[in-house]
């Protein structure tokens, strides 16, 4: 949520920073400062006539006790509680709907993002990895070939945008796990294991509703006030972990990490090439997340951007780390930088990781605060997030750009320990997988 007084300060400025994330909220903002002057309108004049009844109200004992009529005088107090009732019907209708109106408007780009969309984005380095001397296959068939992934069973489970992982496919899929959180323990994050089914507050805290509520998955059987949403990534949990709370300074920056699944609706049609684990409804990330003061947050940023990135680069993948424009990053955050591994079938980049800084935004609309140690001043929090990693495509980015001539993959070294020192995945794991299934079943009848 946006401080009203920036609005109110300067609403031309809020307009145009708003048009450079390519949304046009010209009549929303007008109709919030109409609203937010007849709010303040009503809270002066329903303030005034209970100061008022306040007064009648101590006259009337007074009245009784000298023997006097108070007839009149609870008229008019009868007058000024109607007075007041029709004043605070009139104030919640006006308050729900300027509250409704911000809840709706995005983050404020920060200033030195370029306007416009994904065409403005940039790309701020370039990470080279291994080079193949040989006509590469494509992640799909190797996956297949090597029995990593079952998509024709995933499929048959769950509709498209699903797969199975198989075998040595699930043990390269939970190392890869490890490995992130491994990593990020070691560096001081607390490790979180968040609840998958989430209470409306939690997505409406995150900056995700009202305005996207229809692009989660909702879990039926229940009224409104018990309705849960599948969570779409941690970040939306870990948002909230402290909202409605006052945090101390001296407990800042928190830093915390959380392993889910995630469940997104991804609606659209897939391009051709976005075959197998590139896009899916459901995918395995480890995500970063962090609470700081107003004063540390860029230096927060920065840290989690360098996080993403050397995840990336000790996996010896080949990978560009890019700025979004304003127009590019979600209606939450502030800014993003986006971390890209290279697909060498589809001769481009995909995101495995976006950084991203709300800002106070989602501070404010969980009422997220700390308490300053000079003096208790009670300030709103910066709140920023990571992934750091999603797997669905740094697992494919592996396949493809650690293959073998001999339809092989060679494990990347980070990797090897959490699964008892292989180096390769083979066609002969696989067989022997299918040789110890073949002996095990029931051949009795």
């Amino acid at each position: 949520m946006l401080d009203i007084k920036i609005i109110r300060d300067n609403p031309e400025d809020v307009k145009t920073r708003l048009k450079g994330k390519e949304v046009d909220c010209d009549a929303i903002i007008d109709r919030i400062l109409e609203l937010d002057k007849q709010r303040r309108d009503l809270i002066g004049k329903t303030e005034a006539l209970k100061s008022e009844q306040n007064k009648v109200s101590k006259e009337i004992p007074q009245l009784k006790k000298e023997g006097k009529d108070t007839t009149a005088v609870i008229a008019e107090m009868n007058k000024l509680k109607e007075e007041i009732k029709s004043i605070d019907a009139e104030l919640k209708a006006v308050e729900d709907e300027y509250t409704n109106n911000m809840l709706c408007l995005p983050n404020l780009p920060d200033p030195d993002l370029v306007f416009g969309g994904k065409e403005n984005n940039k790309a701020m380095c370039y990470y080279g990895g291994r080079t193949l001397d040989f006509e590469p296959k494509n992640h799909v068939d190797l996956c297949t070939e090597l029995g990593l992934i079952d998509y024709e069973r995933g499929a048959k489970l769950a509709g498209n945008g699903y797969w199975l992982y198989r075998g040595m496919g699930s043990r390269l899929e939970w190392a890869l796990l490890n490995y992130f959180i491994e990593t990020h323990e070691l560096d001081g994050y607390e490790i979180v294991l968040v609840p998958h089914m989430l209470g409306y507050e939690c997505g409406l805290t995150a900056g995700q509703f009202p305005k996207f509520k229809d692009e989660v998955y909702w879990v039926d059987g229940a009224d409104d006030a018990q309705r849960h949403f599948m969570l779409p990534t941690a970040e939306t949990a870990l948002a909230s972990l402290h909202r409605d709370e006052i945090l101390n300074e001296a407990d800042l920056p928190k830093k915390y990490i959380s392993y889910t699944p995630c469940y997104r609706r991804e609606a659209g049609s897939y391009r051709a090439e976005e075959r197998g684990m590139i896009r899916g409804h459901q995918f395995n990330k480890v995500e970063m997340f962090q609470v700081t003061t107003p004063e540390g947050s860029d230096k927060a940023f920065d840290e989690l951007v360098g996080r993403a990135e050397n995840l990336v680069k000790d996996l010896g993948l080949k990978f560009r780390t890019v700025k979004l424009a304003a127009g590019d990053c979600s209606a939450s955050m502030a800014r993003t930088y986006d971390i890209e591994v290279y697909i060498p079938s589809m001769g481009g980049y995909k995101e495995v990781s976006s950084v991203s800084n709300a800002r106070d935004y989602q501070a404010r609309r969980g009422q997220i605060r700390f308490r300053r140690e000079d003096g208790g001043k009670i300030e709103y929090c910066h709140t920023l997030n990571g992934s750091g990693l999603a797997t669905s495509r740094i697992f494919p980015a592996i396949i493809e750009q650690y293959q073998c001539e001999d339809g092989s993959i060679e494990v990347p070294k980070v990797l090897r320990k959490y699964l008892r020192g292989r180096e390769k995945i083979t066609k002969e794991d696989q067989l022997r997988v299918n040789i110890k299934s073949a002996f095990s079943c029931d051949c009795s009848h």
